[in-house]
């Protein structure tokens, strides 16, 4: 099991460096970010939230696991308006507009490219997970007064703490 950095934490907000060579350590880092991502519970965890500052996210919507590695979204349509939490943000969970459909490059464990169309959920996931690894947090997507209440709560917690 990987420690997942929580808000806070630097590393959130660095941008990723892509993979260069699929080879046995990153089989490795996907399988343990699974088991994490599982045992949090979790439907997406990227590489920079249990801290490593690789280009690659795993997923589950319920139709088993997946890995993306070196992911772009290359098209975005539509809106749509559904409450998303995040693994980094524990507890918390806001409405937030995305767009609906995206377009999903990158390549799979094997080395074979992926391009995948998704929407709603599936593409929400894509567009959340792909955000941390440009080292954007959901707190960045929130509007002026979820942001404040926001980091209001946050700032609760760590006085908590």
């Amino acid at each position: 099991m990987l420690t997942i950095r929580q808000y806070g934490d630097p590393v959130l907000k660095q941008v990723t460096k892509d993979v260069e060579e699929i080879d046995g350590s990153v089989a490795k880092l996907v399988e343990d970010m699974l088991e994490t991502m599982y045992a949090a519970p979790g439907v997406g965890l990227a590489a920079n939230q249990v801290g490593v500052q690789r280009r690659l996210f795993v997923y589950d919507i319920g139709n088993g696991p997946e890995v993306v590695i070196n992911p772009r979204i290359t098209e975005t349509s539509g809106e749509w308006a559904f409450e998303e939490g995040c693994l980094s943000v524990p507890g918390l969970s806001w409405t937030i507009v995305r767009p609906n459909k995206v377009h999903l490059v990158g390549l799979d464990l094997d080395g074979s490219e992926l391009s995948i169309d998704a929407e709603e959920y599936q593409g929400r996931v894509f567009q959340h997970e792909v955000d941390h690894l440009d080292g954007t947090l959901l707190i960045e997507r929130l509007d002026e007064d979820q942001r404040r209440q926001a980091l209001q709560a946050l700032r609760a917690r760590v006085l908590a703490r």
